[in-house]
Formats: C-alpha cells, sequence, structure tokens
C-alpha cells in the first residue's frame, strides 16, 4: 500500500476508486465500506484509495475555537489507521493535512483540484450523509451532478447497523470509554489495541519493581483512559500478560503528555525501539492522582494481583512472560 501526504504528485496519480472519511477506528462499516471500494476498483481495473485527514476536521476546528473539549476523542492513532486500511486491501492512502486552507476550499474547488486533477477518481462511494467543501456546503446530490459534469461515478453507502444499533466511531468511542470491550470487539470485529514503538521514559517503573514499556499516544484525547489488563504481542511468538496505564500519569509528571505505560509480568529484556501492540482485556479502574509515591506503588501492587488472578481465571494462555502453552 502507498500512502501519500497530501496529494500525489503528476507521476504518481493513476486513475482510482476513491472513498473518503475520517475512519478512526476502521469499524465494521468503514469495513464494509472498503470492501464495495475493493470490489469496484477490481471490477474497473483502478486503484483501490482512500482519502483521510489529519488532524481530525473536528479537531481542527476546535483548536480553532480555543475549545479541545469539542475534539472528538480518538481511537486509533495515525500507524494503527494505515495498518487497518492495508488489511482491508486498500492500494492508497492520501493523508491529507487538515488546515485553514483546505477548509476553506469551496465545493467546486474540492471537486476540480482534489477529486479530479488531484487524485483522478473515476469511482467514488460516500455516507449518505456525506458533506464536502467550506461550511459544508456540498452534499450528496451536488457530487453527484459534478460526477456526470467530470465524469466520475457516485455511489452512497447506507449505515451498516448492529443489533438495530448504528455502527459508528461514536459509538466505539462510547463503548471505549465506559472500557466495555466485548462490545468495542463486536463493533470493530476484532480486539481493540494501540501499536507503537517502544521509547524511553524516565525509568521510573524500574526503580520501584515495575519496569514498562513505554508507547507515545500523539493525541491528547485518546478515547480512552484508565489501567487495564493486556496483552503485548510483538515481544514473543505468543501474546504476553501485563497491566498497562495510559493516560497523563498525574502522580508523577504535569506535563498533560499521554503516555501508554505497560508492565509485562517478569519480563526484563530491553526492547526500545521495537514496534509492539497493546491488546486491552479488561479496564481495572480510572486514573487517579496520588498523595505521594508510596500510594501509587501500593496501587500498582494492588492492579497487578487483580491482573495476574485475570490471567490465571482464563486459563487460556501464559500468566506471566517466562510461561510457555
Amino acid at each position: 500500500m502507498k500512502v501519500f501526504r497530501g496529494l500525489p504528485n503528476a507521476e504518481s496519480r493513476a486513475p482510482c476508486a476513491l472513498t473518503i472519511g475520517n475512519f478512526d477506528g476502521v469499524h465494521r462499516g468503514h469495513q464494509a465500506l472498503l470492501a464495495h471500494v475493493r470490489a469496484a476498483a477490481a471490477r474497473l481495473g483502478l486503484d483501490a484509495a482512500v482519502m483521510t485527514f489529519e488532524p481530525h476536521p473536528r479537531e481542527f476546528f476546535a483548536h480553532l475555537a480555543g475549545d479541545l473539549s469539542r475534539a472528538p476523542t480518538r481511537i486509533a492513532n495515525l500507524r494503527d489507521k494505515l495498518q487497518s486500511l492495508k488489511d482491508a486491501g486498500i492500494d492508497r492512502v492520501i493523508v491529507e493535512h487538515f488546515n485553514a486552507h483546505f477548509a476553506a476550499m469551496s465545493p467546486q474547488d474540492f471537486v476540480e483540484k482534489v477529486l479530479v486533477q488531484g487524485l483522478h477518481a473515476k469511482w467514488l462511494m460516500v455516507g449518505n450523509d456525506f458533506c464536502y467543501g467550506a461550511k459544508r456546503a456540498g452534499n450528496v446530490a451536488l457530487l453527484i451532478e459534478a460526477g456526470k459534469r467530470y465524469g466520475f461515478q457516485v455511489e452512497t453507502m447506507p449505515t451498516v447497523m448492529n443489533q438495530g444499533t448504528r455502527v459508528s466511531s461514536s459509538a466505539v468511542r462510547s463503548a471505549l470509554t465506559v472500557g466495555d470491550f466485548a462490545h468495542v470487539n463486536e463493533l470493530l470485529g476484532h480486539p481493540y489495541a494501540i501499536s507503537g514503538h517502544v521509547v524511553h521514559g524516565r525509568k521510573l517503573g524500574r526503580s520501584i519493581g515495575y519496569p514498562t514499556l513505554n508507547l507515545r499516544v500523539a493525541h491528547r484525547r485518546p478515547a480512552l483512559s484508565g489501567v487495564f489488563v493486556v496483552h503485548v504481542h510483538g515481544l514473543s511468538d505468543q501474546p504476553l500478560p501485563g497491566v498497562a496505564s495510559l493516560g497523563v500519569r498525574p502522580t508523577v509528571d504535569d506535563s498533560g503528555r499521554v503516555l501508554l505505560e505497560t508492565y509485562v509480568f517478569d519480563y526484563a529484556q530491553e526492547c526500545y525501539g521495537k514496534v509492539v501492540r497493546v491488546e486491552f482485556l479488561q479496564k481495572l479502574r480510572d486514573e487517579e492522582k496520588f498523595d505521594d509515591l508510596p500510594a501509587l506503588i501500593a496501587a500498582i501492587d494492588n492492579d497487578v494481583v487483580r491482573a495476574r488472578a485475570y490471567f490465571a481465571q482464563q486459563k487460556t494462555g501464559a500468566v506471566c512472560a517466562t510461561d510457555r502453552i
């Protein structure tokens, strides 16, 4: 899969079957849409393409208004979004930087400069509530008319339902917020996880007996936070059990930086720079600010006991890194 930051240059442009959206989480509704795009591309002899945005448009407008609470929480980082699109069989992804210039583009300019000249779209699928252009002035009816004029076909994708409920990124966010991973996994079609490179931290964990694998979280408003029972993939030929904290670490850090810290049971190898995937299994508690370090350590002790008990009860895998099935 080819990934472009912004519109491809002239040499890299090829006629495509296209869809457009944020694709946060790439849930089952997204997957159904992507399957239609892939089928159309195969039928018409085109590349299957996705245009997505960084940052999320609502995040851009929230920053502009000075009110970050109006920005949606994020389900997936860009790495995981791109991997999901690749897994769905997409040939090329255009990651468009959503900025003031792009936000001010008229519907007509969007069609001419982006869809026709920039992407050579020949077939386009969008949701039936799709809007585009400055102030969301363009709608599906206008897009269909533009397609007739410029030579691309437009189809709409109906809402995907799950037991009478619309499958959406908002539904995934709501389930993540309350730690309902069974429902999250049902909406996504797979277990929820976050991946990234292991980075150096302050080494506080190892000084208190709980060395952690640290993954940076680029966005400041992840869709979940707290302490969780997890499986860690990428360090062994089987997932390793652990406990993870996702949040801003209020007891030891006042920077507001979001970090995913994972303690893998009885694992002592150096793994800086490795790409790991942390799969979330159960929420243990919300993130808290403790009065002092001993109180934090006591809470971690309890988290580890509860997480080990979870794995012992499951009896479906290793309960520490030295176990082998």
